[in-house]
């Protein structure tokens, strides 16, 4: 997993909390990070439909989700983030050992079901579930 999950969860609740549009430069502050990093990883979502944008003098992006709906496994999905993957393996398939030859295709298999489990759990958290874990009065 890398850092665009995070990023992302802290703009949508932003977005959601602060209400309106809000540009690249207000979400970076918040996030504590650079306007063009906000933009690539907001881009995804809303490719995903999970924000909007307005461009021009008045630009910016807004939520375009209902936070009780939105489930951290949809913003996974829409960023392509793998949460439990390995890049490098132990073994070669060339080698005579058995063990050397076939460590790989099982760590592999027992990854992608790590994986798996993470996205099940967030399947059933929201961003309104998130929201909570903030301690953030209710909704306007």
């Amino acid at each position: 997993m890398n850092s665009d999950f995070s990023l992302a969860l802290h703009a949508l609740v932003f977005l959601h909390r602060r209400g309106g549009v809000q540009t690249s430069e207000a979400l970076a502050q918040n996030i504590c990070t650079n306007p063009v990093r906000v933009r690539r990883v907001l881009a995804r979502l809303k490719k995903a439909g999970w924000v909007q944008t307005r461009e021009g003098s008045v630009g910016g992006y807004r939520l375009a989700a209902d936070p009780a709906r939105l489930t951290l496994a949809d913003v996974a999905e829409a960023l392509g983030v793998r949460f439990v993957d390995a890049r490098w393996h132990s073994g070669r398939d060339d080698v005579p050992c058995m063990i050397a030859a076939g460590m790989a295709g099982v760590m592999d298999g027992l990854l992608a079901e790590l994986d798996a489990a993470c996205r099940a759990r967030l399947a059933a958290v929201t961003l309104a579930d998130l929201e909570r874990r903030l301690h953030l009065p209710p909704d306007r």
